[in-house]
């Protein structure tokens, strides 16, 4: 689900006892200086606004120099710590992976951003007579006047490989909100829809292609769009405030197979910061290339104005746009590549500067970003660069 529209402004936390940070040291490179400053204002800001864990990644010149966990992943006397391998929800993050399943399909040719939906979904239907119009590219920049989700039926979950077909079928009593491609609008159904397209020209279920074609050949082994396949111990539990203010876990864990492609990617912050570094490199980690570094000139160009944006991230302030999934800003000179996310339980952020290679990763197992030192991290993160 959207950061844009499911977050709601609340925090949860545990006292300061529990913040107690555990460290990967990511091919044994050295803790940078600024490192201790860093760890006092999460240690902080964690304890202050009673948040229960966060994992945090930095990427300098595209290597991997601080990755650490804070606090708990389940909260209790005995409750696990947080790692930089415990496994998060990553809400809408999710959607750059869709981005990118789709650009290789293009690379490869099966299908074109100009393509019709129908093409590929001839059972694709609106009760709206524009739906033959619409086109792969409108829906994955936002465009396509799709309205978004109403019930995500977490405490009702689907498993089965038919799921997201059957949630497509379903869409035929929607009307689009807008003219197609007139102006931008949030909208995660349209992102389920472009994973049933991912599955139709690939001929594989939307997670195995995300699987066999992104996440394995990224090297991104604790992450999975399949939450049977997680490992419960790693699997961070997610937490609201009750109406008291003491933390509570939420009541169902955002999870439901149709709804995959906007929200339900599960990975680590060990994870993400390989996808940070795939990306910063255009496509390549390891001497594994996933895209061809030209697409990224296709995949970050600007397609629309974003007409509102709300949580930690640097499209809080206006002159944000919109490319193929990716949200664009320029500050001072820069382009600031970014997509954050939220739903029940969690939050999450994702934000690189490519001309420096740098990212930042964070999640947290709360269901706010909207925490001050949160936004705090992010300017100390950025000042790194200056």
């Amino acid at each position: 689900m959207s950061d844009f529209v499911r977050n709601t402004g609340r925090f949860i936390g545990v006292g300061a006892a529990m913040l107690l940070a555990s460290t990967f040291t990511f091919s044994q490179v050295a803790e940078p200086e600024w490192a201790g400053r860093f760890d006092a204002t999460i240690q902080r800001g964690l304890a202050e606004n009673h948040m229960p864990g966060l994992a945090i990644g930095i990427v300098l010149d595209g290597k991997l120099v601080y990755v650490k966990g804070f606090g708990q992943s389940l909260l209790g006397p005995n409750g696990p710590r947080t790692t930089s391998d415990t496994v998060y929800h990553m809400a809408s993050i999710t959607k750059t992976f869709v981005a990118t399943a789709i650009m290789q399909l293009v690379e490869k040719g099966p299908i074109s951003l100009d393509d019709p939906i129908i093409k590929w979904l001839p059972y694709f239907r609106l009760n709206d007579e524009r739906y033959s119009r619409l086109t792969i590219k409108q829906f994955v920049t936002h465009t396509s006047g799709m309205p978004d989700v109403d019930d995500y039926e977490w405490d009702k979950p689907q498993y089965d490989d038919g799921a997201l077909e059957r949630y497509v079928r379903s869409l035929n009593k929607k009307k689009l909100i807008f003219e197609p491609g007139s102006r931008w609008a949030y909208s995660n159904m349209a992102f389920e829809v472009l994973a049933d397209v991912i599955a139709k020209a690939s001929g594989q279920s939307f997670e195995d292609y995300v699987s066999q074609h992104i996440l394995i050949p990224a090297g991104m082994i604790h992450s999975t769009l399949l939450k049977e396949k997680t490992d419960p111990k790693t699997l961070a539990t997610g937490y609201t405030r009750a109406k008291d203010g003491v933390p509570s876990p939420i009541k169902a864990y955002p999870y439901n197979r149709p709804h995959n492609a906007s929200s339900d990617l599960m990975s680590s912050v060990n994870d993400m910061a390989r996808w940070a570094i795939m990306n910063l490199n255009r496509g390549e980690i390891d001497g594994n290339r996933i895209l061809k570094a030209s697409t990224y000139d296709v995949m970050w160009k600007p397609y629309a104005e974003v007409e509102y944006c709300r949580g930690s991230g640097p499209c809080t302030k206006p002159g944000a746009s919109v490319g193929i999934s990716w949200f664009l800003q320029n500050r001072d000179g820069r382009t600031l590549v970014s997509h954050n996310g939220g739903d029940d339980g969690f939050s999450t952020e994702l934000l690189m500067v490519p001309e420096r290679k740098f990212a930042l990763i964070m999640m947290t197992n709360t269901d706010s970003p909207g925490v001050p030192f949160l936004k705090d991290l992010i300017q100390q993160s950025l000042a790194l660069i200056k």
